[in-house]
This record gives structure tokens, C-alpha cells and sequence, in this order.
């Protein structure tokens, strides 16, 4: 399927192209991604769980749910959704990506449906998806609420949507550009732009005009002490997270 003009940035995307077969190396361009992704399975698992009434305790809790991870890049994500039981779909308008996310789950014994495509086009063909993830994908679109419209045209009504992103504000450029590409370089200059980034009440709103009905945003705060992140209700000063629902009427 063809990326759509509307929303996907191609600047963007040859960023992360060039980066794609560093996906799965917990040092490598993504390692701030690999510190990250156990706090925001921590937010995921939680939302669904408690949305669809499963118990993270079983096997397999989210087993009859379809997912789709938008901006899958390697799988971090996809993955660990699928071994909880979900019918996984993986989407990514970086065609480079894939290829190494299609390796990486084959090696892990994974079904993951991966696909070089975009939202809008998903959502063109009639797709539907009890949960759509969509992880620091939105700050690098072209028209974020073209973009999350399409996102409220995959879900299922009362589908759970959510989505993360980083804070529009000296101390998010602070720390996640000054700090993460230029002192620390986990990430190569120029990976994000500080002026897409979006505040919580700006990306509210665009939810809300999307069609969405946000209920819940938390912070992901980095503890330079214990080098760990945990999930805030307070602090959303630079990286933070949304959940939505389509409504069911």
C-alpha cells in the first residue's frame, strides 16, 4: 500500500530508515527506546486489562483481542502483545523496518502480521482493531489530526486507543534533545524536532476533535539516579501517555 501524502513526513521516515537494523540493540540508537519499553508495557498491559476486564495473570490475557501497532519499527511492542495472546498487526511507513521486525519474530516463534503501510491507508481498506497502540509515532506526522482521525476510523466502537508522545516545552528540549542527541547521543542529531512536539492539552484536544473520548494521561519520567523510568500521574513535562476510547454510539 501506498504511504498517504496527508499525514506521513518523508524527512521523517528516512531518519528512521536509516537506523532500522539497530532495533533489537539494547545499546544501540534505540537503547533510550529499551530503557523505556518496560514502563510503557506497564501502561499498556494495565489499559487493556482493565478495559476488556482480562487478568494479567493468565497465559495468554489478551487472546481474542486484535491490536494494531502503528510506527512498529523493529516490534518492540508487537512482540511482547503478541506472546499475551493478541492478534498483532504491525504497521510502518519505513519499509526498512520491517524486514528486521519480520527476522526478530520469526526467531522468537512469533505470528505478527507486518505491513509496510500507514494508518490512513489501513483505515481506507476497512480495517478494525479492539486496540490501537500508537508510541511516539505522532510528534513525527505531517497533520496530527488527519492522522488521528484515521486512527479513530481503525478502531471498533469502545475500541482503546493509546498513544504517547513527548511535551512542547524548554525542559522537554532540555532533556530530550539537548540531553538525548547531543550530550548523552542515544539518538542521532536531528531525530526529533522540538516544534512538532505536542503539550497534553493540544494533544487532548486533537483526540477530541478526532472523534475520540480521552480518559487517562499519565507521565514517563526518567530518574537519572537510578537510570530507571517509572510511570507519574503528575509530572507529563516531557514524555507522556494517553488513553482514549471510540465511543460506542
Amino acid at each position: 500500500m501506498q504511504a498517504s501524502p496527508n499525514t506521513v513526513d518523508p524527512a521523517e521516515i528516512a531518519k528512521f530508515e536509516a537506523m532500522a537494523a539497530e532495533w533489537w540493540d539494547p545499546a544501540g540508537k534505540f537503547k533510550p527506546l529499551h530503557m523505556l519499553n518496560p514502563c510503557r508495557l506497564d501502561y499498556i498491559t494495565a489499559q487493556i486489562a482493565g478495559e476488556f476486564g482480562r487478568d494479567l495473570a493468565d497465559d495468554q490475557p489478551f487472546a481474542g483481542l486484535r491490536l494494531l501497532d502503528i510506527g512498529c519499527g523493529g516490534g518492540l511492542l508487537s512482540e511482547p502483545m503478541a506472546r499475551l495472546g493478541a492478534e498483532v498487526v504491525g504497521a510502518d511507513a519505513a519499509e526498512r523496518n520491517l524486514p528486521v521486525a519480520r527476522i526478530h519474530a520469526e526467531q522468537s516463534r512469533l505470528d505478527i502480521d507486518y505491513r509496510h503501510t500507514t494508518a490512513e491507508a489501513l483505515a481506507e481498506s476497512g480495517e478494525a482493531f479492539d486496540v490501537v497502540l500508537n508510541m511516539e509515532v505522532v510528534e513525527h506526522v505531517a497533520d496530527p489530526l488527519a492522522y488521528l482521525t484515521a486512527v479513530r476510523q481503525l478502531l471498533k466502537p469502545g475500541g482503546l486507543h493509546i498513544c504517547s508522545t513527548i511535551n512542547r516545552n524548554p525542559k522537554s528540549y532540555a532533556m530530550a534533545i539537548f540531553g538525548a542527541e547531543v550530550v548523552m547521543r542515544w539518538l542521532p542529531r536531528g531525530t526529533h524536532e522540538w516544534s512538532k512536539f505536542i503539550t497534553p492539552d493540544e494533544l487532548y484536544e486533537f483526540l477530541r476533535q478526532a472523534g475520540l473520548d480521552p480518559v487517562d494521561r499519565k507521565g514517563f519520567v526518567f530518574n537519572p539516579i537510578s537510570w530507571a523510568w517509572s510511570i507519574s500521574d503528575r509530572d507529563l513535562s516531557v514524555n507522556y501517555v494517553t488513553a482514549s476510547l471510540k465511543p460506542t454510539t
